[in-house]
C-alpha cells in the first residue's frame, strides 16, 4: 500500500511578494528548497497562517539566499506580503518505508533565513 507522506516543509516563511500578473506558481529561495528537499516544478501545499487559506501550486526556484517567497498568479489573491505561510511537499511511499521515513523540516526567521533544520515535528508552540 502507498501512503501520502509529508516529505519536506518550510515553516513560517514570510511572504515577500504577491504577483497577480505572473503565470501561476510560488517562487522560493533556492537555498530553502534545497534544504527542504523540494524540487523546482514540484507540487506543494501553501497554508497561510494569517487568513487560513490553503492552496496548491508548483515551485519555481528563486535566487539563492534572497529570502524570496513570492506567490504568483491567482494564488496572489490569497496572500499579502508579510503573511506567514507554511510550504509543504508530500510524496508517495510504501507503508514499510513510511514507518522509518524522516521528512526535512526547515524553520526560518522573519527574513526567510534558515535557523534550524529537523527531521521531525513535535506538538507545541512554534519556535
Amino acid at each position: 500500500m502507498l501512503l501520502n507522506m509529508h516529505k519536506g516543509k518550510i515553516h513560517r516563511a514570510t511572504v515577500t511578494e504577491a504577483n497577480l500578473n505572473y503565470v501561476g506558481s510560488i517562487t522560493i529561495d533556492k537555498t530553502l528548497i534545497d534544504a527542504a528537499g523540494i524540487l523546482p516544478g514540484e507540487r506543494v501545499q501553501i497554508v497561510n497562517n494569517n487568513n487560513g487559506a490553503r492552496l496548491e501550486t508548483y515551485v519555481i526556484e528563486g535566487e539563492a539566499d534572497s529570502g524570496m517567497i513570492c506567490l504568483n498568479g491567482a494564488a496572489a489573491r490569497l496572500v499579502q506580503p508579510g503573511d506567514h505561510v507554511i510550504i509543504i511537499a508530500y510524496c508517495w511511499i510504501e507503508e514499510e518505508h513510511a514507518r522509518s521515513f524522516k521528512p526535512k523540516v526547515i524553520f526560518v526567521n522573519g527574513n526567510n533565513k534558515m535557523i534550524e533544520k529537523s527531521d521531525m515535528e513535535m506538538h507545541g508552540d512554534i519556535k
